[in-house]
């Protein structure tokens, strides 16, 4: 018996890979699966960027059993962002299991209609998930599988007494992995996680040596004007500001505003649908500037980025390295800029002295060269990037080059398009239909509103 469902899993396995479009499995995750063949517990640390999710997703997709209407598995993800990415990859994974995905600030009455049918695999934050228990909207007494996604991250963040209530509702969990980024010191005793078998990945030195770390020396304690010089010394290609508080996040935000430079923020304080549209948009090419705390430091679905600006120097080496890992990703190139003041020093967690990044005197930057368009119709309304692309192609008349990244979401959908197209594209699609459906359809509204609009970011905007 046990050959015929390995013989079952090589099969979906080929699948799944074809489906994601990789060659093979990387190292981390071959020992993970084989781990996973044990009756013990999994302690998985890897850095972002490594596959940890498709290494956790793969023993769990062994286990599944088709035809079986309760949960089988839980993965809790500290931010709606991780809980989000992990959903994508579950879902491009095109396995025949149903998924739901649950986070705080997704509409409750959503998730509870969504859970009346209980998916194979429930992906959630330990604070929505404990509430739908409490108010008895899932049952968890079949689980027999557990993942904690950066389970470092969520102690941290002070959800251990929602997860202590979500293990309680699981009494048949036969298997648990625990993922972190970094060294796990202690496991709490409530994870009930004994003897486990401890997998420790570090980053392939290839990677490293394609990062760069380097100073920008500041005149000013107030590096505001430094920054925004070094904006316009760089490329247009991604890159991640880091401050250490929400406040500065803010203040340095005003200021590139009215530099008229195009950018967005992500912390905590933002609504979930302004984060996810801050974040489709840093995707799709938009703005390529994202003002940021350690919100984005891991866990979040975003390219990989060339520059990661430290505007304030993290307090521990472990924040450091994880700001640092959104860069030189893969086969990608990265670079390291440290804003510093003459009375700052580096930190002692830097075991090498960074060059110098010298200052010229550059224009300003150029506005991006994409845009995103709004369309108030998406999953729920039957409607798919295919049905998108023939839209904006018959109605729209845009080439295939001049249609960017499109993400569909359950009830509107996000589009890059051509800046320089825009203005057409909206007199020529207003009255059109989508699918035979009437959608509201206009420019994502730009979300730092300070900053000037540009002539073809006018029109109906949402």
């Amino acid at each position: 018996m046990p050959e015929k469902k390995n013989v079952q899993f090589e099969d979906q396995l080929k699948k799944v890979l074809k489906s994601l479009n990789i060659e093979a499995l990387n190292e981390m995750q071959l020992a993970t699966l084989e781990a996973a063949e044990t009756d013990r517990d999994i302690v998985l640390r890897s850095p972002t960027g490594t596959g940890k999710t498709l290494a956790f997703l793969l023993p769990i997709l062994r286990e599944l059993q088709l035809g079986k209407r309760e949960v089988q598995a839980v993965i809790l993800a500290p931010t709606r962002e991780l809980a989000l990415q992990i959903e994508s990859v579950v879902r491009s994974m095109k396995i025949p299991f149903k998924v739901n995905c649950c986070y705080g600030g997704h509409p409750v009455r959503i998730e509870k209609r969504n859970l009346s049918q209980p998916p194979a695999i429930l992906i959630a934050t330990p604070g929505r998930l404990a509430d739908h228990i409490h108010r008895r909207n899932i049952s968890l007494k079949a689980a027999e599988l557990l993942v904690l996604d950066e389970f470092d991250k969520s102690l941290e963040i002070g959800f251990q007494e929602d997860m202590v209530d979500i293990i309680k509702a699981m009494p048949a969990i036969k298997k648990r992995i625990l993922t972190s980024a970094t060294d796990l010191i202690d496991i709490p005793r409530f994870a009930e996680v004994y003897r486990p078998i401890k997998l420790s990945f570090s980053k392939p030195k290839t990677a490293e040596k394609k990062l760069a770390i380097q100073v920008v020396n500041s005149p000013e304690k107030d590096k505001l004007n430094t920054l925004y010089k070094l904006i316009c010394n760089v490329d247009s290609a991604a890159m991640l500001v880091f401050c250490n508080y929400r406040e500065t996040v803010d203040r340095v935000s005003d200021f590139l505003a009215s530099k008229n430079v195009y950018h967005n923020v992500f912390h905590g304080g933002l609504e979930q649908i302004d984060r996810e549209k801050t974040l489709s948009k840093f995707r799709n090419g938009s703005y390529n500037i994202l003002v940021t705390t350690d919100l984005a430091a891991r866990g979040l679905d975003i390219p990989s980025i060339k520059y990661v600006v430290h505007y304030h120097l993290a307090n521990r080496g472990e924040d450091f390295t994880h700001r640092n890992g959104r860069t030189a990703r893969m086969h990608a190139d990265g670079t390291v800029l440290l804003l510093m003041h003459e009375e700052e020093y580096l930190p002692a967690y830097l075991t090498e002295a960074p060059t110098e990044f010298v200052l010229k005197e550059m224009p300003a930057p150029p506005p991006p060269k994409w845009q995103t368009l709004w369309i108030g119709k998406g999953k729920k309304d039957k409607i798919n990037k295919i049905d998108i692309v023939g839209f904006l192609s018959k109605k729209g008349l845009l080439k295939k080059d001049e249609i960017g990244l499109i993400e569909v979401k359950d009830f509107y959908a996000f589009t890059a398009v051509k800046r320089s197209k825009m203005n057409q594209l909206l007199k020529r699609i207003q009255q059109e239909k989508i699918k035979g459906k009437k959608a509201k359809i206009g420019i994502a509204k730009q979300d730092v509103l300070r900053i000037k609009p540009n002539k073809n970011d006018e029109p109906n905007k949402y």
